[in-house]
């Protein structure tokens, strides 16, 4: 056995097959029913000639069949892609092609953006429909459950390795989507869970150690985001090692009132949401309805993937007096880097903190620690478990991975300062860093503080040309319903957190700020409205 994704996903199975592991709207499957149906694709893309190394990409909404597909891959050494179902044709062509795939598993209601995307991208040539029995598919598609019935339930496949691959792409908000590339060792150790689901024991030396891990009764974790966002990738992967049960809601719109249902339903002990994006819509609905829902069994509320606001964490603490809130960080480049919790009683921090391991650090320019304390902006990197690098990309690689005195760090893009007690405060990505009058402005920094006004209820802050400064900062804003927002009142909310150049100097109020469905916002395209709105 070696540290590879699915010899340590079968050793589990065959420790619990009959214990549950996912439960969806659609199915709830036990471990044994997992690989089972998991074996059942590998054969069928076995028979169409994918094997070692070949991109398969998975372009789906939540539900078993993504779960299924990425195990599938894993069994016959291939690699599964994410490709983000949000992308319209153009976008496909291009992450098709730059990612090589030569099969593609997706949901049916997508049938025709992948066919105008396919006819760009030559090698990918099998097409699998998942619910292709009731909607029109993309022409030569096979339905995923008749694959699945056509093909045997047993194990039949070779060795496996540690150093068998793994692609994350990014989600292409500051650019476009580039693959990360790491092998199952090094992602298993990086965000996987490393085989400690209680975070108290420390990461396995031997994969053997993976069965000693497994708890006597499971982790129910509940997944908001999409599984093609990769920390809910890793969420899922996290629990299923540790003999836990990762709970689906209903893909499509986020349903407030359905994530609480389930919590109640499923006895699910972490709920795992993104930022402030997610985690206001259930707390206003748990507000306005609190005897509706059994949250007896909760015992985290977690974010990934974006960090959520004072104000939020202080309408946790408020609703849910007994439950600790979390903030992860991370990012494709690095797996899981840092972490914050909340213990029920303490109070809340203003700002994006984390504590981080012993293989996370802040290097300065010329990539040496910044002294903790000092002020010093850095830029966040990690070392031991890293990636390979960006996929087909040599140039941008270069810039990711750093050699110092010998040993390897990977760079996040993200900014940072390290206080006088270690603790790392996050400032945002330095590709999406506004340049103001020589100063640079990181707009998750302004913006966690922008949440904060009572009137707005989600903004996104970019920066516009300026002909005095150079850019400037702009707030695009969310109000909560029944207020309103002068912009002189916005700013001097933000004096008491932010120095002067960081302030908002226009405020565009829109009637919904637009994310993803994995909570992230499109900086690109909101800079663009912005524009036009000052413009116009």
């Amino acid at each position: 056995m070696t540290f590879n994704l699915a010899d340590m996903f079968e050793r589990v199975v065959d420790a619990v097959p009959d214990r549950e592991v996912l439960v969806s709207p659609v199915r709830r499957l036990t471990f044994g029913e997992l690989d089972a149906r998991a074996n059942r694709l590998a054969h069928h893309l076995r028979a169409a000639g994918i094997g070692r190394g070949d991109h398969i990409g998975l372009q789906l909404m939540n539900g078993s069949e993504y779960l299924e597909a990425m195990l599938a891959a894993f069994k016959l050494r291939a690699v599964p892609v994410n490709v983000n179902y949000r992308f319209v044709a153009g976008e496909l062509s291009y992450l098709y092609e730059n990612a090589d795939l030569v099969a593609l598993v997706y949901d049916a209601s997508f049938s025709a953006p992948v066919e105008a995307a396919r006819a760009r991208a030559p090698m990918l040539g099998h097409l699998i429909a998942v619910g292709g029995g009731s909607e029109a598919t993309a022409p030569g598609s096979v339905e995923y459950e008749n694959a699945l019935e056509a093909n045997p339930p047993a194990r039949d496949f070779g060795p496996r390795s540690a150093d068998d691959r793994y692609i994350a792409y990014t989600g292409g908000t500051t650019g476009f989507p580039k693959g990360v590339l790491w092998t199952h060792r090094d992602i298993f150790f990086a965000a996987m869970g490393a085989g400690d689901p209680t975070m108290l024991q420390g990461p396995i030396t031997e994969p053997a150690q993976i069965i000693e891990r497994i708890l006597p009764v499971g982790i129910v974790m509940l997944l908001a985001p999409p599984l093609t966002h990769v920390s809910a990738q890793w969420g899922a992967f996290s629990t299923m090692y540790g003999g836990g049960k990762v709970v689906l809601t209903a893909p499509g719109r986020f349903d407030p009132d359905e994530v609480l249902c389930s919590v109640g339903n499923e006895s699910v002990n972490v709920l795992t949401l993104v930022g402030d994006a997610m985690a206001r819509p259930v707390l206003d609905a748990l507000a306005a309805a609190p005897d509706r829902y059994d949250l007896s069994s909760l015992l985290v509320f977690a974010s990934g993937g974006a960090v959520m606001s004072a104000s939020t964490k202080a309408q946790v603490a408020e609703l849910l007096p007994n439950v600790v809130t979390v903030d992860g960080f991370g990012s494709s480049e690095t797996g899981v880097t840092g972490t914050r919790a909340r213990m029920p009683g303490a109070g809340i921090e203003q700002g994006s903190k984390f504590t981080v391991s012993e293989h996370t650090a802040v290097l300065d320019n010329e990539l040496q620690p910044v002294a903790p304390g000092s002020g010093t902006i850095g830029h966040v990197a990690r070392r031991g478990h890293v990636p390979l690098g960006y996929y087909k990309d040599a140039e941008k690689s270069a810039e990711l991975m750093v050699d110092v005195d010998g040993v390897r760090w990977a760079l996040t893009g993200d900014a940072a300062i390290v206080e006088a007690d270690g603790t790392v405060v996050l400032l945002g990505r330095g590709s999406a860093s506004i340049n103001t009058g020589g100063e640079k402005v990181y707009p998750e920094e302004v913006e966690v503080v922008v949440k904060d006004h009572p009137a707005v209820y989600d903004a996104v802050v970019v920066g516009v040309p300026d002909e005095r400064w150079g850019e400037r900062v702009v707030a695009v804003v969310e109000l909560r319903p029944g207020t309103s927002l002068a912009l002189d009142d916005l700013q001097q909310h933000c004096r008491h957190f932010l120095a002067g150049y960081k302030l908002p100097r226009e405020l565009i109020c829109v009637e919904h700020v637009e994310r993803g469905p994995n909570g992230k916002v499109d900086y690109r395209s909101t800079r663009s409205l912005a524009i036009a709105a000052i413009s116009g």
